[in-house]
């Protein structure tokens, strides 16, 4: 008898997802779980986008700065550095508008994001600053100034999502959802942004994230159950792309801070900061995550050899 592979049937197709004005990508459009394509169709890979922020960033560390600090008093200069790079989409993170940051105005941030997109011909990714109140007033009017841009707006909470999602609406944009690593509160706030009559097709789930070595198994667990549910029991209202805010939380982590002077044992901090941010990210991708926020190129190269080695 010849061996036939076993294979699982899958009950759903997670949504394609398409962002960017001049360039557009796709994200999701798979009916199998992560690189499985012999037991189904994975028409997109994964992205990776470069992130940059709207002001000198307060929480990047030496082995960061070494790449950014030229550019990063212009967020316009720090984006093109990033297309040099080789980036096929930026995140652009609107951490100036946190209060216990600068906290600029609504007004002020998108002075910033009108700069960004007139200069800037690659798909967009636009964050608040994660602070609940102040991205209520910011994103409405950052979904406004880039209405048409199709661009991806985020993040949405259950604190805050009726403002978010009816801006993102009306702009045009795709709306990314953040819950607090549990997949019934994943699948709550969706049912709510829907019931706002936001496009579920358009929702981009965030589980949160976490770093290698900071409840990182617990983050899996909880997204690779998101993708199952999804898929393979047929749950259409977790039936969404997963987005992966890798480096905010990577970078915050004593392995990509900590000199070889301080921890010999631990090896070089170049080699070690990079591996952590590109094992985490690696992790998430077979997790079910279509889409990476991430910071160092090195790491990123990394990833996109993995990637492609995968498929």
């Amino acid at each position: 008898m010849n061996f036939v592979v076993p294979k699982e049937k899958y009950l759903n197709r997670i949504p394609v997802i398409s962002f960017g004005k001049e360039k557009k990508i796709f994200i999701g459009g798979e009916n199998t779980l992560p690189f499985l394509k012999f037991e189904g169709e994975i028409p997109h890979k994964p992205l990776i986008a470069y992130e940059i922020q709207d002001a000198p960033p307060e929480d990047y560390p030496e082995e960061l700065a070494k790449i950014y600090s030229s550019f990063w008093h212009d967020p316009v200069e720090w984006a093109k550095f990033c297309i040099e790079l080789g980036a096929e989409a930026i995140c652009l993170r609107l951490m100036s508008s946190h209060p216990d940051s600068q906290n600029t105005s609504a007004e002020e941030v998108a002075e910033t994001v009108k700069k960004i997109i007139s200069s800037v011909h690659i798909p967009l990714i636009i964050l608040g600053s994660n602070h609940i109140e102040k991205d209520s007033v910011i994103l409405p009017v950052v979904s406004e100034v880039a209405r048409g841009y199709n661009c991806i707006i985020g993040k949405a909470q259950e604190a805050n999502y009726r403002t978010i999602a009816a801006s993102a609406m009306a702009g045009g944009h795709n709306l990314i959802a953040m819950s607090e690593l549990d997949v019934n509160l994943a699948k709550q706030l969706n049912i709510l942004i829907s019931q706002t009559g936001f496009p579920k097709e358009k929702i981009i789930i965030d589980p949160m994230c976490s770093a290698l070595g900071y409840g990182f198994e617990y983050t899996y667990s909880v997204m690779e159950r998101i993708r199952i549910a999804a898929l393979m029991q047929g749950d259409d209202i977790l039936c969404c792309p997963m987005i992966a805010d890798v480096g905010f939380y990577v970078w915050k982590t004593k392995e990509t801070q900590a000199s070889y002077e301080e921890n010999p044992s631990w090896g070089s901090l170049y080699e070690r900061a990079i591996m952590w941010e590109a094992v985490t990210a690696c992790s998430f991708l077979m997790s079910g995550a279509e889409l990476l926020i991430m910071r160092h190129p090195k790491a990123i190269e990394i990833v996109k050899n993995f990637i492609n080695d995968l498929r």
